[in-house]
């Protein structure tokens, strides 16, 4: 007898792998032409901490790593204008940024040139990030209380989780999961 879980999984990391050679590919791709066509900063990313962005129109996603990128300092979810404030005051309070990803999804068109004088930009493939992190989220936060009681593809995060999105692009870009090291009252909400 053949065991369907252990195909689904054999065909889930092909897939993975598949989308992650797929994804360096269309981040080198990205970022050499933004170089090239903006006259933006060098693509090849710095050393110090990452950043990464999950776009959209009306709330972003905001992460920032420490400065080797081994956990995440900064999450929150924020109108635009309001991320874009924050990277900035980051690169003025602490070290200088070394590359920040950004999502190719929604509302991403608008911010390759408002990023490109606070650090280098890599464009990495939103694909899949919205269901993937719906999943990490419960990592990073485990259910409380009655959602304990729910079965794990019913749960629904009580806010929003464009943050876990944006930690998730990192994460993915990285190729490891990060904790989250937040300090006091840096919550995922403004």
């Amino acid at each position: 007898m053949s065991d369907p879980a252990g195909k689904a999984k054999a065909l889930k990391a092909q897939t993975s792998a598949r989308a992650q050679a797929r994804s360096e590919s269309e981040t080198a791709t990205d970022g050499a032409s933004e170089g090239a066509t903006d006259g933006a900063q060098a693509t090849s990313p710095g050393a110090g901490p990452f950043a990464a962005i999950d776009p959209g129109r009306s709330k972003c996603g905001l992460v920032i790593s420490d400065d080797q990128a081994s956990s995440i300092l900064f999450a929150a979810v924020l109108p635009p204008q309001r991320a874009l404030a924050q990277l900035r005051q980051w690169q003025e309070q602490h070290s200088p940024l070394g590359a920040v990803l950004l999502g190719n999804g929604t509302g991403s068109g608008p911010w390759r040139p408002w990023l490109a004088p606070i650090a280098p930009l890599i464009v990495v493939p939103e694909a899949g990030t919205t269901l993937a992190a719906r999943q990490r989220y419960w990592q990073l936060e485990p259910a409380q209380g009655w959602r304990r009681l729910l079965p794990r593809g019913l749960r629904q995060p009580p806010r929003d989780w464009d943050d876990v999105v944006a930690q998730l692009l990192l994460e993915r870009h990285l190729g490891r999961d990060l904790p989250r090291r937040l300090a006091q009252g840096q919550g995922a909400t403004p």
